[in-house]
């Protein structure tokens, strides 16, 4: 019996130093091959996310315009149908994602993902008449760090802006809370001389406004501006409609059951996309007729479409004759 129990304990012990010396012979090799993979994932990213960084228009008297948002997406939404009224007159439109995007979908990620996104907000680019980049910065990763905020002064400053656009700091996603914030940060530095001291500064601050959005606390989004988009709400909506990965696809929340039938599946879904926007800008414009009016005037035919801003009290306060100016498709005010 003893000398039972004895040939069971060691060969307990043997095989279990075989496992150990399989484990202590096998991890070198399985961390290596993980870095790998993280390595490899790492230089797609870079590879793949094309910064598109098109060289700044030369000063013409035209309008400058520059969008921030936390993800290739964000800025076609609450601003792609006012950055193509701007277009269609010649101004000039920026857009700039902050991150790549590359963890905004449910069944892809990383450098595949980033590049796909790249794709998407460049193809809107085009159909909005405006230019877009994307920065190289890992979804979900957006910090308000120095390096950052120089980052943000210098495209405000490279772009000349006379407006500047970007989210609230109140928000669901960090990420979103975080470029309000940079772009807050950077609305009174890029008039200052020595910050950032290898891009020129700009002569006078911009006018910073804000998107609008459902948050109450500390305090809800105040319309100051509202723009008609009916004559381009359908630009604004095949750029948002193809841009398949988040909309039509889901997204990061989405799942295959939105396409799981196939060709004819996507197409209900690409419907359903257009419906929910043209339903939001309608939205918008019912919510803030006011504003509407006030800007418009009293109008033969209501305006359908909207989208509105607020303005930041950071930036340049301007009267309303120089809102006029900034967005000129407004009619011109009626004498008193």
């Amino acid at each position: 019996m003893r000398q039972s129990s004895a040939m069971t304990f060691v060969l307990t012990i043997f095989f279990l130093g075989l496992l150990c010396g399989r484990v202590w012979n096998d991890a070198p090799k399985a961390f290596a091959e993980n870095a790998a993979a993280a390595k490899e994932t790492q230089k797609s990213v870079k590879d793949n996310v094309k910064q598109n960084a098109k060289p700044v228009p030369a000063e013409d008297g035209k309008l400058r315009i520059i969008c921030f948002g936390a993800h290739p997406d964000d800025c076609e939404i609450k601003a792609g149908g006012v950055a193509a009224l701007w277009s269609q007159q010649g101004h000039h439109v920026k857009f700039v994602a902050l991150t790549n995007g590359d963890i905004g979908h449910w069944k892809m990620a990383g450098g595949p993902l980033a590049q796909r996104r790249n794709a998407e907000v460049q193809h809107a680019a085009d159909l909005l008449g405006i230019t877009t980049e994307v920065l190289d910065i890992h979804d979900g990763e957006l910090m308000p760090t120095l390096e950052n905020r120089r980052k943000v002064t210098r495209l405000i400053r490279d772009w000349k802006a006379d407006i500047v656009m970007g989210p609230r700091t109140n928000d669901y996603h960090p990420d979103h809370r975080y470029t309000g914030v940079l772009v807050q940060d950077a609305a009174y530095m890029v008039a200052v001389p020595f910050f950032c001291p290898d891009a020129e500064p700009l002569a006078k601050n911009p006018v910073f406004l804000y998107y609008p959005d459902r948050f109450k606390k500390p305090y809800p989004f105040q319309a100051d501006i509202a723009v008609g988009i009916d004559s381009v709400m359908n630009r604004k909506v095949q750029a948002l409609v193809d841009m398949e990965s988040q909309f039509v696809e889901g997204g990061a929340l989405g799942s295959a059951d939105l396409i799981a039938g196939g060709e004819e599946q996507r197409q209900k879904r690409r419907r359903k996309v257009q419906d929910a926007f043209e339903a939001r800008d309608r939205k918008t414009a019912k919510a803030y007729t006011a504003e509407l009016d006030k800007w418009y005037g009293q109008r033969a035919t209501p305006l359908e479409y909207a989208e509105a801003f607020e303005i930041c009290e950071y930036g340049h306060q301007p009267t309303p004759e120089e809102l006029r100016k900034l967005f000129p498709f407004f009619p011109e005010a009626k004498a008193p």
